[in-house]
């Protein structure tokens, strides 16, 4: 059964807000008046309204946000009532139950709403695909096909912090270069516009012969004057159809093999791709997932669209009878380290150990790679701004000893 968002007065005349579950949204109003409520709204907990009061409001058609750490947190509690043996639909109810945060609590009743009325667990989290990405409902449906949910949900729960806790790694170390270099290009744009004008002013008053580098900076300054606002609109209008052209699929795969293919890129791409598909693979692989089925939902996991396409590649090779190991060198976009310790796992029988072990090669291997470049950000970003600075300084110097040189003779 769906669940309603709804907003209700009681007898004393007191505002009630709250999830219900109902079949509809008549009998959502059914069962308020019931409990001796009055509706003034009710409508479906995945954002699309059924019947308003004479309010009206444009957050109610948005859909339920829940972060990284909810959705890890809610995976973890649900994996954990699943494995004492309880169902899924109980589980989804206990932890809306629990939950803090109304968007949670409705997006689990919606679920499990969707469950009651017979879809598959997998299936009912496609109803919401901005919070359940198409890894986690791929390894959902792996899980629910071997009947190992439980295990997958456990392994979700660890992939989605690992994954937080990776961004957010990232972030903090990126943002003192991003408000470095934010800082220093507003400073040196409000330089062009405002001081540099003033003093072209001097030198043109006592025409003198300005060197090709101050020439420069006077016609940036006029540029930035005469055209800012426009090139601000160009810059906003291509971004704009740049994420267009890479929201049609087929472009975005473009763009994906070209990263995969192009140094220094490459090289973090294909790691980090690689790593995904290999703590995925070996995690359902140890929970007795099907080989296929795992694949199919390793390869999900993958950011990279041109290596998710390869890594299905794969899978099929292994339907029709192929060996992991020489699926995966036909791919010709995994590294040889792995598709080495593939080999050695299929030839030992123990494929599930193996690919943990290469998981967490590739991991440190990755996260060696992240710290170096991130690393190398800061001081990058010091050095072109200073050099920005500095030929501004020159640029505006470089006149000036020109002028006292003339004043001395």
């Amino acid at each position: 059964m769906p669940a309603f968002v709804y907003r209700a007065v009681d007898a004393a005349g007191a505002e009630r807000k709250g999830v219900i579950e109902a079949a509809s949204a008549l009998a959502a109003r059914r069962s308020l008046r019931d409990r001796a409520l009055l509706p003034v709204s009710v409508e479906m907990a995945a954002g699309k309204a059924v019947s308003t009061g004479k309010t009206f409001s444009l957050a109610r058609l948005r859909r339920p946000r829940v972060s990284a750490r909810a959705l890890a947190t809610l995976t973890r509690q649900i994996s954990t009532l699943v494995s004492s043996d309880i169902n899924i639909e109980e589980a989804l109810r206990l932890v809306a139950a629990q939950a803090d945060a109304a968007a949670v609590n409705s997006l689990l009743l919606d679920v499990r709403g969707a469950i009651l009325d017979g879809r598959s667990f997998a299936r009912a989290l496609a109803d919401h695909p901005s919070v359940f990405p198409e890894f986690y409902r791929a390894s959902v449906a792996a899980g629910e096909h071997s009947g190992r949910l439980a295990d997958v949900l456990a392994h979700l729960a660890d992939f989605v912090e690992n994954r937080h806790r990776n961004q957010q790694k990232v972030q903090l170390a990126l943002l003192y270069p991003a408000l470095l270099g934010v800082v220093s290009m507003g400073m040196m744009v409000l330089l062009l516009i405002y001081v540099v004008p003033d003093i072209v002013k001097v030198f043109v008053s006592r025409g003198a012969d300005l060197p090709f580098l101050t020439r420069a900076l006077i016609a940036l300054s006029s540029g930035a004057q005469s055209y800012g606002l426009a090139i601000l609109l160009l810059l906003f209008i291509g971004g704009f159809f740049g994420g267009r052209w890479l929201a049609v699929p087929a472009n975005r795969l473009r763009m994906d093999a070209f990263l995969s293919r192009t140094p220094p890129i490459a090289r973090f791409s294909r790691q980090n791709n690689a790593a995904r598909f290999a703590s995925s693979l070996a995690t359902l692989v140890q929970s007795s997932v099907p080989l296929v089925d795992a694949l199919h939902a390793a390869a999900a996991v993958t950011p990279n669209r041109h290596i998710r396409a390869r890594a299905q590649t794969v899978a099929m090779r292994v339907r029709e009878g192929a060996s992991l190991q020489a699926a995966m060198a036909e791919a010709a976009v995994f590294p040889s380290m792995l598709v080495a310790i593939v080999a050695s796992g299929e030839s030992s029988g123990r494929l599930g150990p193996a690919l943990g072990r290469a998981a967490a090669e590739l991991d440190r291997e990755l996260e060696a790679l992240v710290s170096t470049l991130v690393s190398l950000v800061e001081p990058a970003v010091l050095l072109l701004m200073g050099g920005m600075v500095l030929l501004m300084v020159l640029a505006i110097l470089l006149p000036i000893i020109n002028l006292n040189n003339l004043v001395g003779m």
